[in-house]
């Protein structure tokens, strides 16, 4: 079956260098032909794969100079015949080229199409497509890690791994079906009940990294919480090396909160700087003081701020009894102030002159990952991966039950269900709605 040539821009639309446009199909090179004038004496059709031709690009109503490469199937990004155009950036020359595309025949691509035809070709596996997806959109290097895990396979791997044990059990079960008169039954029983419950034990480890994952993936929420003037703003501006909050002597100048990130060991914290959280009159503080309830209620960690150069009162007993439930920083402030006093707390700082904020960053990273984030092994970030996981564990259980208690062939239906939910995480036995929404969440010409 003839696929039909797409193409789209490969790079952010605007002002650069160069710009990419990526056509895939069964026949791009003879687009190329026609609006491709190499410079050398090569012609277009003779293209050696995978080397690139610098020449004009003639697209109709004017000419760049650029460069073409061509990728010969199967060994391209999507496994099928491809061309590149690189041309240079701007918004009028790149929307030329792929206009003269379109006018050659090309379809236009959809979201994360060449990534979709690339899995539907067998070049990359589902998760490994999230991965790159994960990759694309992430803000620090631990996301990067995370979204490199996938991209790389390593999961596809020990998930198939996982699943060929399970494949070996049950061949097992069928051989002491088909030849009942052999007594294997009773030999296998333990090895197929010693094989479950491994598969089980690497699955639940698998799951139990998700909680990590997600704030990996999407940041760990911090609320800088305190009664007025115990120096919240400040403490953010310390730890983000900006001012980004408004600093004032005046009781109730922060309204709103005030949002930046700061990353830690590789991981985004995005920080919450709160209005100070008391009884007021004002309308506007009043409302300002409400949402800081909702963000301190939502957030992953608190950072309950003390003026330690003041006496504590109601106020600060509210604020630490409403930060309650999850992790919790409780810093005694303004240690810089002659009127000082040690107070029991977590760590004395100065936000004014940075005394023992590294202290405070390195107990962020122990209080939510225990000191250390270990990338280098499998880590779970997608949530459908994580769900996968647990129906497959589940599975797994009943089926180690069943071992024990019942005919071993009565094992095989909850093995069989945690083979094919394991291999939802790798795409072989997904749903098209789970295909079409993953790759729903890529931008056109990836």
């Amino acid at each position: 079956m003839l696929l039909e040539n797409v193409s789209a821009i490969s790079t952010p639309i605007g002002v650069g260098g160069v710009a990419i446009i990526r056509i895939s199909g069964d026949t791009p090179l003879s687009v190329a032909e026609k609006m491709f004038r190499p410079a050398c004496s090569v012609s277009v059709r003779d293209f050696e794969p995978y080397r690139m031709y610098a020449g004009e690009i003639d697209c109709g109503d004017f000419t760049d100079f650029g460069m073409c490469v061509y990728f010969r199937a199967p060994k391209s990004y999507t496994g099928e015949e491809m061309v590149e155009f690189h041309c240079h950036g701007g918004v009028a020359i790149t929307r030329g080229v792929l206009a003269r595309t379109f006018e050659l025949g090309c379809k236009p691509a959809g979201r994360g199409e060449f990534t979709k035809r690339a899995f539907l070709n067998g070049k990359l596996s589902l998760s490994s497509c999230e991965g790159l997806i994960d990759m694309i959109n992430s803000e620090s290097e631990g996301e990067v890690k995370a979204g490199y895990y996938l991209y790389k396979e390593r999961l596809t791997r020990e998930i198939r791994n996982l699943q060929d044990k399970l494949k070996e059990s049950l061949s097992l079960i069928e051989a002491g079906i088909d030849f009942p008169e052999e007594g294997v039954e009773e030999a296998d029983a333990a090895d197929v009940y010693a094989s479950v419950v491994s598969v089980k034990k690497r699955v639940d480890e698998l799951a139990s990294t998700f909680r990590t994952g997600m704030k990996i993936k999407n940041g760990v929420k911090v609320a800088i919480a305190g009664k007025p003037n115990t120096g919240k703003s400040s403490l953010l501006n310390a730890l983000i090396s900006c001012d980004k909050a408004i600093v004032s002597p005046v009781a109730g100048t922060t309204r709103d909160a005030v949002e930046a990130t700061l990353v830690l060991g590789g991981v985004r914290f995005e920080m919450s700087d709160t209005a100070g959280i008391r009884a007021s009159s004002d309308g506007v503080e009043a409302e300002g003081i409400n949402r800081s309830r909702k963000i301190l209620d939502g957030c992953d960690m608190a950072i309950v701020v003390l003026d330690g150069s003041a006496p504590l009162g109601e106020e600060d007993d509210e604020i630490i009894a409403l930060s309650e439930g999850r992790e919790r920083i409780i810093v005694n402030n303004k240690s810089d102030h002659p009127d000082f006093s040690s107070r029991p707390c977590d760590v004395e700082i100065s936000a004014k002159t940075g005394k023992n904020l590294s202290v405070l960053t390195d107990l962020m990273l122990k209080k939510m990952f225990e000191g250390k984030i270990d990338l280098s092994g499998g880590i779970i970030s997608e949530e459908r991966h994580f769900y996968a996981l647990k129906a497959a564990s589940e599975a797994l259980g009943a089926a180690a039950e069943t071992i024990n208690t019942m005919p071993l062939d009565a094992a095989a239906v909850d093995i069989s269900a945690a083979w094919e939910t394991l291999g939802e995480i790798t795409g072989e036995t997904a749903s098209e709605k789970v295909i079409e929404d993953i790759f729903s969440r890529f931008c056109v010409g990836k």
